[in-house]
């Protein structure tokens, strides 16, 4: 950079979920390696969960500067470091939680007028709606930061001005979803991500994020043109604002200590998880991991992990999220005595990235979040589709239906945050033993299902 330029100073404030603040620490490394000077703002709990990653970007060079904020969580009836959206049991917390996020106003509006050099822009979650007022008053150009997909991000606009959905009475009738490129069939549930009806707290939250969409300077999205052209042309047309595509961001990480060690450090050793897959005949591993705050019913994970046994092949099952009764069955039943032949469990966070990028695997059992379904589109897997809420199941039918590349496990309702054990069992065992014998089989339609694994790879290529 010559000397008399101006060095751009960029603000970036991720929303404090895995799911969000993985790709923005991303985006802050590659703007970083590109000469801009980074402040991210993070609470200390969740800055602690990047520290190696930041720590290593410092010393390499990088100019990133972390500012911690105090999230008032006892001002909301939150326990002291409740700092992440991880940590809550149930909805009803969410809401507590999302309202100590907004009290944030006045620390982040302050800490803004006091950083020097003046940020050039601030790069916001979507889930700041009040962002867009406090960079308005500074005459800061906000940015929002969308971790999804432009395809699941026009699902959700339809859905916001179609009244074709007055029509739809009911929460589990499909019906095609008006004004998109494809012929797409959602239920009500599905394209809402929950089953319960939005409280009018949480529909005013909505309202205030879509009406600080239109607001914002521009969009950043953690996705790529050449994945969904007529999707991004579509979102462009509507929203009528910039957009920068600038995905799939977990390519930046390089090394396997950068991939091992991505949005929090690993409940497993890398080296002992590398000479597991290592072992393994090239793409026999499936790989099981449905997200960072999916929970299931202690009976639908037992289902889950008969159906890998039954499947006898090699698997790495990721459990983040389970229950001191599902620990009891493993420990009674013996599972991992009886499957150590082929299987490998991952109680806690787990080095993704390194995982699906590894020759061995083959195939990925997902949730389908837009983190994970990049990763294994960028890996070249084909994928088992396992959607639980939010845009998963927007994210879902653009896996099967439109770049189709992934079989459904044949869920149909969301699964409501904290309510997972009303809900049961919506996944036999058996069935989940025929879609991964239908992605991993060598016959007919497996071998169709390694072609479109072939056809993923160019995503590869782009790096």
């Amino acid at each position: 950079m010559a000397t008399n330029e101006i060095q751009p100073h960029f603000v970036l404030f991720p929303f404090m979920a895995q799911g969000h603040m993985i790709p923005m620490v991303d985006i802050a490394r590659l703007l970083a390696k590109r000469g801009v000077l980074i402040t991210i703002l993070m609470t200390p709990h969740n800055s602690n969960r990047f520290k190696s990653v930041f720590s290593r970007a410092i010393g390499s060079g990088l100019s990133i500067h972390v500012i911690h904020l105090k999230l008032p969580c006892a001002e909301v009836g939150l326990p002291e470091g409740y700092e992440s959206f991880d940590m809550l049991p149930n909805l009803d917390d969410a809401l507590k939680f999302w309202k100590a996020t907004h009290m944030l106003k006045d620390q982040v509006q302050e800490l803004l007028q006091e950083l020097k050099p003046p940020p050039t822009c601030l790069i916001s979650d979507m889930c700041f709606a009040w962002t867009t007022n406090v960079a308005l008053k500074l005459h800061i150009p906000r940015i929002l930061f969308h971790g999804t997909s432009c395809f699941s991000l026009m699902c959700m606009h339809m859905l916001g001005i179609s009244k074709d959905f007055e029509e739809v009475t009911s929460d589990t009738e499909y019906f095609v979803v008006p004004g998109l490129p494809d012929r797409i069939e959602l239920t009500k549930a599905q394209l809402k991500g929950t089953a319960n009806q939005l409280s009018s707290d949480w529909v005013k939250i909505r309202d205030e994020m879509r009406e600080s969409e239109v607001q914002a300077f521009g969009t950043v999205a953690n996705t790529f043109e050449e994945l969904e052209p007529e999707y991004v042309k579509a979102y462009l047309k509507v929203k009528g604002k910039k957009l920068w595509c600038v995905g799939p961001v977990s390519l930046c990480n390089e090394d396997d200590i950068d991939k091992a060690e991505r949005g929090n450090k690993a409940c497993i050793d890398e080296h002992e998880c590398l000479t597991w897959l290592d072992s393994q005949e090239s793409s026999s591993v499936i790989y099981i991991c449905l997200g960072s705050l999916s929970r299931l019913a202690t009976s639908q994970l037992i289902e889950l992990g008969l159906g890998l046994e039954a499947s006898n092949r090699p698997f790495i099952w990721v459990i983040r999220n389970a229950t001191d009764e599902f620990k009891k069955w493993l420990s009674e039943e013996r599972f991992e005595e009886r499957t150590k032949k082929t299987g490998l469990l991952i109680q806690g966070w787990a080095p993704q990235v390194l995982i699906l990028s590894h020759p061995s695997v083959g195939g990925f059992l997902t949730h389908c979040g837009w983190n994970s379904t990049l990763e294994g589109i960028t890996a070249g897997l084909p994928m088992i589709t396992w959607p639980v809420f939010a845009e998963q199941f927007c994210n879902e039918k653009f896996i099967v239906n439109v770049i189709k590349t992934g079989i459904r496990v044949g869920v149909e309702v969301p699964v409501i945050f904290g309510e997972e054990e009303k809900v049961g069992v919506q996944v036999k065992n058996d069935d989940i033993k025929i879609a991964i014998d239908r992605l991993m089989d060598a016959g007919e339609e497996g071998e169709r299902e390694r072609e479109k694994q072939k056809s993923l790879g160019k995503w590869r290529k782009m790096q």
